[in-house]
């Protein structure tokens, strides 16, 4: 899915909201031990679990359409990749999103109005790949 500009306020507000219920949530989760896997297959997938994340370019004026291309082992074919923005130390879910090929590839277009140095990242579930950064002029 691609980010426009009608969509932008309607982003900030989600952005804003999703903020607060993070922060929300962590006081929660502090007063709440940690759940704890207890099966050694499930840890051993998400360790074994990937994902890579290039972009196409690494500078781009906004709005600007580029791709993020990248493959991922461990996760079965059709999962779902989202985008992820770091805004204010948090991560942020873009609203960008593909599902992978059956050789666990995937493309994705996307395009950024948050001026400056962008750090971004794909996940899927509990796996991200490494993070990597897009300036938009």
């Amino acid at each position: 899915m691609i980010v426009s500009k009608r969509n932008s306020l309607r982003l900030a507000a989600v952005t804003t909201l999703s903020v607060l219920s993070l922060g929300l949530a962590g006081t929660a989760m502090a007063a709440t031990p940690a759940a704890v896997p207890t099966s050694a297959t499930s840890q051993q997938a998400a360790a074994q679990a990937g994902i890579t994340a290039k972009p196409s370019v690494t500078s781009v004026r906004a709005w600007q359409l580029f791709r993020v291309t990248g493959t991922t082992t461990g996760l079965a074919a059709g999962s779902k990749v989202t985008l992820q923005q770091k805004q204010h130390g948090t991560w942020v879910a873009l609203p960008a999103s593909v599902t992978t090929a059956r050789n666990g590839s995937y493309s994705l277009g996307v395009k950024l109005g948050l001026k400056g140095l962008n750090e971004l990242r794909i996940v899927s579930g509990n796996t991200a790949s490494p993070v990597f950064t897009v300036t938009v002029h």
